[in-house]
């Protein structure tokens, strides 16, 4: 399915509107999701507005683009990073949108569909600004949503790429913690890259520029060609360095305790039933 279809979530009664592409680049509805936060008569902008002026909010935003939008301008990012937490700092959707070229909120006018949208990653982070257990109700929402649309179409939609790309909150936030105060942007980028390249290796053999230089004319990035098996491991590798970091373990000390850990799971992975029937899903396509 190529074109954007709307779709529509029943979280406990709460209508929210899901911008579908069938895959996982699906935008949902924060303008929705905000009413879970509101009084009946209350303005659901406000709560995104109060969201999106927390520091910890704009650092997890700024990662997001950075990571998956080549046209972020970090500059401006930079500046609203730091003005963030401030009780004069405010930021809108568009705002945000207008200064830093973010593609993962977007907001939409007219009679149909308006509002506020945000990239599932992005819309799962607001729902926990909600409350953790509203999160979890938007998460088993959207994954039945998933796997009946993946019936309908006849398709395999895997899960595992989803959470591959959710853990990625997991771990940005683990290396958060774990940097120290008032480290460079530069410092920062490339903590986060050495992170990402440490995982690419494990599981793929090669960092994301090696990658690149060997496949010109693909597009995206080799995660996005990744395999079953190769994305449920990154998935577990991604939640077990997150976890490594909060203990303490230093960089070598994990490379070795992940990589160990990548071994095992991918012999396991080769002789499981479901993992095979759906590599070879894969394979055919």
């Amino acid at each position: 399915m190529s074109k954007t279809v709307q779709e529509t979530l029943d979280i406990n009664g709460l209508e929210v509107k899901v911008q579908s592409t069938g895959g996982d680049d699906d935008y949902i509805s924060l303008t929705d999701l905000a009413r879970e936060k509101i009084s009946a008569d209350g303005d659901p902008s406000d709560a995104i507005r109060n969201w999106m002026r927390n520091r910890n909010t704009i650092e997890f935003l700024g990662i997001w683009e950075g990571l998956n939008n080549p046209n972020f301008k970090p500059v401006e990012f930079d500046g609203f990073r730091k003005q963030a937490g401030l009780n004069s700092f405010t930021m809108t959707p568009t705002k945000w949108i207008k200064a830093t070229g973010a593609i993962g909120i977007k907001t939409k006018r007219g009679r149909y569909g308006s509002g506020t949208f945000a990239h599932v990653d992005i819309a799962l982070d607001f729902a926990a600004w909600i409350s953790p257990e509203f999160r979890l109700y938007v998460f088993q929402e959207y994954k039945r949503l998933k796997q009946d649309e993946a019936s309908r179409l006849n398709i395999e939609w895997q899960n595992n790429r989803m959470f591959a790309s959710l853990n990625h909150r997991v771990n940005t936030d683990a290396i958060k913690d774990d940097l120290p105060k008032n480290i460079s942007k530069k410092a920062i980028g490339f903590r986060y890259a050495s992170e990402v390249d440490m995982l690419n290796v494990i599981v793929f053999g090669q960092t994301a520029q090696q990658w690149q230089i060997a496949n010109p004319t693909l597009a995206g990035n080799m995660r996005d060609y990744a395999s079953v098996t190769q994305n449920l491991i990154l998935a577990n590798l991604e939640s077990m360095n997150a976890e490594l970091i909060k203990a303490g373990k230093g960089r070598d000390e994990r490379f070795r305790m992940l990589q160990d850990m990548a071994q095992r799971q991918r012999k396991t992975f080769e002789h499981h039933t479901s993992v095979r029937k759906l590599e070879g899903r894969s394979a055919e396509e």
